[in-house]
């Protein structure tokens, strides 16, 4: 059955109105001495006119799930339309495969630019879109975003970042050393993952550094929560066929932090795809951003995977403190054992998260992880 298409008001971002209120009070004060006879006793700032941006379009409103950009999804004239699939983006230019295999160069309908939405970018890589080509050129116009699935978002300057979408798992990359393993990291983006509904594996790259029974604990912690956890290495090719079975056939995204190998490993895998990479640096022992922008690769076994740049920071994107404890499968089965209900695992007594820590049932380091997000602090 046909969706009905029908007029709605959509609201459109406020970035070409004037100031509402002047500010610069102080300087046309030095230039020009205020005349109180003529200056205003009141001022009035009204909800309506310039401050409220509508336009009435056409289309249908959908539930704003899974890191939809917009809650309309635009009518568009099919017919003249392909559908494909978004491989980069390099500020105003979309790189877009067609079902036919052909790569345009893609610009953003401007409608869709001004749009109003909590997100940085309009399209992302992995994004389903219907574009319209120019005749004689690989170049086209992107109509109409589709619906997403499986994102992977932060939060960056109070906005949403979605850095994949369209996938079916993410591969969450850390090296045994240099540089050193961020537990903290891992925990945040395995909130992330479980938010934006995509299946997180463990990928522990770098073993040949140290000696991999020391891996074991973190490996078996994490294991036991129901992570799938690869102990790898790109320099010797352990467990290497085991990360191809997980890659196979599925939509992956590779994120991490800069140096953990994370380019090195999809080289070794598929050398067809050369991507570049760097050693890391000698004297802090952090990695080079190699990787400047993400962009969607096939595999020569099958699947596609997306290499991302390299993660310092990744701040948690719509998750309010109450909700953290959720998200830790460990802490999860003690929230409601707790003596108070609205219990925070921080300073309450009777806690029984802190008795589980306290009795080595919890790890010490999830917890303190735990506190850090629930605090509000940046990682």
């Amino acid at each position: 059955m046909a969706r009905q298409q029908r007029k709605i008001r959509a609201q459109f971002r406020k970035n070409r109105t004037i100031r509402t209120r002047r500010t610069n009070w102080t300087r046309q004060f030095r230039q020009d001495p205020l005349n109180e006879d003529e200056a205003a006793g009141t001022e009035r700032i009204s909800g309506k006119g310039e401050l409220a941006r509508r336009r009435t379009v056409t289309g249908e409103r959908v539930a704003d799930e899974a890191g939809s950009p917009f809650s309309v999804r635009l009518e568009v004239d099919e017919t003249g339309c392909r559908s494909g699939r978004v491989l980069g983006v390099s500020g105003l230019t979309n790189a877009v495969q067609g079902d036919d295999g052909t790569v345009y160069r893609c610009a953003t309908r401007r409608l869709l630019k001004t749009l109003s939405t909590d997100q940085r970018h309009v399209v992302v890589v992995g994004d389903r879109v219907l574009f319209r080509t120019i005749s004689g050129a690989n170049e086209g116009i992107i109509e109409r975003v589709e619906p997403r699935h499986g994102c992977l978002s932060r939060a960056t300057g109070g906005r949403r970042q979605v850095l994949v979408a369209n996938v079916d798992q993410v591969l969450i990359v850390v090296s045994a050393a240099q540089p050193r393993l961020k537990r903290e990291l891992i925990d945040r983006l395995l909130i992330s993952a479980e938010k934006g509904r995509v299946r997180p594996v463990l990928c522990i790259n770098k073993i040949d550094l140290v000696d991999p029974v020391s891996l074991v604990p973190l490996a078996g912690m994490y294991s036991q929560m129901g992570y799938q956890v690869l102990l790898v290495s790109a320099a010797t090719g352990f467990g290497l066929q085991r990360l191809r079975r997980v890659l196979a056939g599925r939509q992956s995204v590779v994120v991490g932090q800069s140096g953990v190998g994370k380019s090195s490993l999809l080289n070794v895998l598929d050398p067809s795809l050369q991507l570049a990479v760097a050693p890391v640096s000698s004297e802090n022992e952090k990695g080079r951003h190699t990787t400047t922008n993400a962009r969607l690769v096939p595999l020569c076994f099958g699947g596609c995977v997306v290499d991302t740049p390299g993660i310092r920071q990744f701040q948690l994107w719509d998750v309010i403190p109450e909700e953290v404890a959720g998200f830790f499968r460990d802490l999860r089965p003690y929230v409601s054992r707790c003596k108070f209900p609205n219990c925070t695992h921080i300073h309450e007594s009777e806690c029984a998260i802190k008795n589980a820590v306290a009795d080595g049932r919890l790890d010490q380091r999830r917890y303190e992880s735990y506190c850090h997000l629930f605090a509000g602090d940046e990682g």
